[in-house]
């Protein structure tokens, strides 16, 4: 077995938007494992958009990421040498193991996952975190009811293709916002949503408007700023509305809404989340997601690059939305 890890860590904050400049590609030796340890080659590498609130030295709902230090990240892959009586050779495992080749591990946050149906990347996207997230947001928060619209932001990513395809199951009609002609047919054509708003066509307001005729009921919120603003506009009395994220506001300049007066004439409910404060719901979860792919009744999409040396350019094109589903890093 090789005795060097490729590792890239975190050497400094960014100053405005995040830069390849931020990230360091090193080569570490491998220590021997310890008792209790095992060591994980890692296949898939997650990039999620939460890495970037992490880069800043701010206060947030978690500690930020430490400079010179392996930069956080999901993983999913094989234990090739253990010395856990849990843990054998040949397992597949996802975890947090950050962005490297290999993760060694005492079995805290680990779990164990089964390849035989469903590919291990899936366990990074709508049978992981981003799956989970999108099935607590709408369940717990929106608690959707037949008829009513939800409007998803970001509707062609990991989290968003997810809550449309769950609330339609619910019997809502759900209603996605995309960038671009080719996302908003893939969220239409391929996951089934009802409508697709492209935000970049120029004129946003007027196009959710039309796909919105009976208001919005549910806003599962991933981006922020002016998508945002512009989903306020539109919703009913009484309406829910889950924060997930503001993707839009973590490396560009904050757009002022201008429409939070919504909150109190249409007496809102609006909730922020972080899906790992709530792993008493994963178990129920991860059941009903691993059922609909099992069937194919819940479809994803993935990008995907190839190499650890790709991770940085990677995440910062998903920060621009240049993914096309969940964003991966192929390391074997």
């Amino acid at each position: 077995m090789t005795a060097i890890n490729r590792q890239i860590l975190l050497v400094s904050r960014p100053q405005g938007a995040a830069t390849a400049d931020n990230f360091r590609l090193v080569q570490t030796p491998l220590a021997p494992l310890g008792d209790g340890q095992f060591r994980v080659r890692n296949h898939y590498l997650s990039l999620d958009p939460y890495m970037r609130g992490r880069m800043n030295d701010s206060k947030s709902y978690a500690k930020p990421q430490p400079l010179d230090q392996v930069m956080i990240g999901g993983t999913v892959g094989e234990v090739i040498e253990s010395r856990h009586p849990s843990f054998a050779v040949g397992d597949k495992v996802v975890g947090v193991l950050g962005w490297q080749e290999f993760g060694t591990s005492d079995g805290q946050g680990v779990m164990k996952v089964d390849d035989a149906h469903v590919p291990l990347s899936a366990y990074l996207g709508a049978l992981g975190m981003p799956g989970v997230t999108a099935w607590y947001g709408l369940n717990r928060i929106i608690a959707p009811r037949a008829g009513e619209t939800v409007v998803v932001s970001a509707a062609s990513g990991a989290v968003g293709s997810v809550v449309g395809q769950l609330a339609r199951l619910a019997g809502c009609r759900a209603v996605g916002i995309a960038g671009g002609p080719e996302k908003c047919r893939y969220v239409v054509e391929t996951l089934g949503f009802d409508a697709c708003v492209d935000y970049k066509a120029g004129h946003l307001s007027e196009d959710l408007e039309r796909a919105t005729p009976d208001g919005v009921d549910g806003c599962f919120e991933n981006v922020g700023g002016e998508v945002f603003d512009a989903t306020l506009t539109r919703t009913n009395a009484y309406g829910r509305i889950a924060v997930c994220g503001m993707i839009s506001r973590y490396d560009a300049q904050p757009v002022p809404l201008l429409h939070v007066d919504a909150i109190l004439t249409q007496r809102l409910t609006v909730q922020g989340f972080i899906v790992s404060e709530h792993l008493d719901e994963w178990p129920n979860a991860l059941r009903q997601l691993g059922d609909l792919v099992a069937q194919k009744k819940l479809h994803y999409r993935e990008s995907v690059a190839v190499g650890l040396d790709a991770a940085p350019q990677a995440f910062l094109g998903m920060l621009k939305g240049q993914n096309f589903g969940k964003q991966l890093v192929k390391l074997i």
